[in-house]
């Protein structure tokens, strides 16, 4: 079904533009309305990052759930994860983070968590934008029945603690030195303190928030500085955060990037030999690579696909029993821990693999050679590209070239007018030719794009 509002992990769009005060109040509204279940007091907790939008959407919605009667929890800037974290633990009937994750700091979105934990369904976001678009005036609260608001104190201690608890208790990181980037965003102050209280040796990069810098040079889509300082500091390993640090990315300690593929890898094999995967097998995106796929079984374990969007991987994950799964992009998911990807968790997971086996990263997280993978855009403005009679022939042909031995994987952007085009094979310059032949028809189809 078409959707208005929400994208793949709720609604997300530039501060002022999309994601106005109105919308806001109108969203906390209709969210409100939709959850209020029976006759207690109702509660949302509200957490964001360090973008500056920020103050004012979060205002805007705690007048919106205030005026259907929902009293507001404000957490402050705060990771995701403890967002959904504490929806949980504070028995409140929604969780709410204000962040456009690794977007720019002119973006903005909401994040939805239903008193589980778990992001919203899309049936769901669909009953609650009908609910945003329509009169909502009779069903307001009474002038008695209004919401108060209130700011938590201790948030960040809370979920540094829970963080520290995913780890045998007589672990320790001491003799580790660890460059952490916090991509100046959600969780500036939390990765730190709890790597530290862990006892590593902390480099701390990307924890001067001013409201405009954050993901700008730093974080998990930027990590020249982080593998610059790994180098300088003659770090074991850097690990790098997103805008609401819900995934990561890894430095090893010659300054080479480690992607999510591998660090599943890792932890699935770590938790197979510790017997608590609860399945044998991991589930990731249709973007996962090839090599990823291959190695897992050769190993015992099996590799289940699901649409881009860690929502759909942890909804398969919940159907199908699966406690591990996440993204090539670093989102990884450990229900065991948490409710959606965690970054830090999933961070000190790989830390007490290279503890326990006292290896290099470099060796630790190089689990199998990737397929080469080239993924392009096209930018389109309007219309359905995909549709076109030429675009499908050029798909079909290029699938017939990369045959068994290869993927194609064309998919339009959730949040941006994109195509993305990803072709993977043990041949380049197979899979080259397989998405620039996709890349050129989607151009003549749409006369505005450009491959980006």
């Amino acid at each position: 079904m078409a959707r208005k509002y929400f994208g793949t992990d709720g609604i997300r769009g530039k501060a002022n533009g999309l994601i106005t005060p109105e919308l806001a109040m109108k969203v906390g509204q209709a969210t409100g309305l939709a959850f209020v279940r029976g006759e207690h007091r109702h509660r949302v907790v509200i957490g964001k990052d360090t973008r500056l939008s920020g103050y004012m959407i979060e205002y805007a919605l705690v007048s919106g759930f205030t005026s259907v009667g929902m009293d507001v929890l404000l957490l402050g800037p705060v990771p995701t994860p403890a967002v959904a974290m504490l929806t949980r633990s504070m028995r409140a009937d929604l969780g709410v983070m204000i962040s456009a994750s690794h977007n720019p700091f002119a973006d903005n979105g909401i994040k939805l968590f239903g008193p589980d934990g778990y992001k919203l369904s899309d049936d769901v976001e669909h009953d609650i934008e009908e609910l945003i678009d329509a009169d909502l005036g009779p069903r307001l609260a009474a002038s008695r029945a209004l919401g108060r608001a209130k700011r938590v104190d201790d948030v960040r201690a809370r979920y540094v603690e829970f963080a520290k608890r995913t780890l045998p208790r007589n672990l320790s990181l001491e003799g580790l030195r660890i460059v952490i980037d916090c991509a100046n965003g959600a969780g500036y102050k939390a990765a730190p303190e709890a790597l530290w209280e862990l006892g590593a040796e902390v480099f701390a990069i990307g924890v001067e928030p001013d409201g405009f810098n954050i993901n700008h040079e730093v974080g998990s889509t930027a990590p020249a500085r982080l593998i610059e300082k790994v180098r300088e500091m003659r770090a074991d390993i850097g690990i790098a955060l997103d805008g609401d640090a819900d995934r990561l990315l890894v430095v090893d300690e010659q300054g080479h990037l480690v992607d999510g593929d591998q660090l599943m890898s890792v932890i699935a094999e770590s938790w197979q030999q510790d017997g608590l995967l609860s399945r044998p097998g991991i589930v990731a995106t249709i973007m996962s690579n090839l090599g990823l796929e291959r190695h897992l079984q050769s190993v015992g374990l099996s590799l289940v696909r699901t649409a881009v969007g860690d929502r759909y991987v942890l909804e398969r994950m919940r159907e199908d029993g699966y406690n591990l799964g996440g993204e090539q992009s670093g989102h990884i998911i450990l229900t065991d821990h948490s409710t959606t990807g965690d970054g830090l968790v999933a961070a000190l997971q790989l830390l007490a693999v290279v503890k326990r086996q006292q290896r290099p990263v470099s060796e630790i997280c190089h689990r199998f050679e990737p397929f080469p993978q080239i993924l392009k855009n096209v930018r389109f403005s309007g219309g359905e590209p995909l549709e076109d009679a030429k675009v499908k022939a050029a798909i079909k042909a290029a699938e017939g070239a990369l045959g068994t031995s290869g993927r194609l994987v064309i998919r339009a952007s959730g949040t941006e007018p994109l195509i993305r085009v990803m072709g993977e094979a043990e041949d380049h310059d197979k899979v080259e030719a397989a998405v620039d032949h996709v890349c050129e028809a989607l151009r003549r189809a749409v006369p505005a794009a450009a491959a980006e």
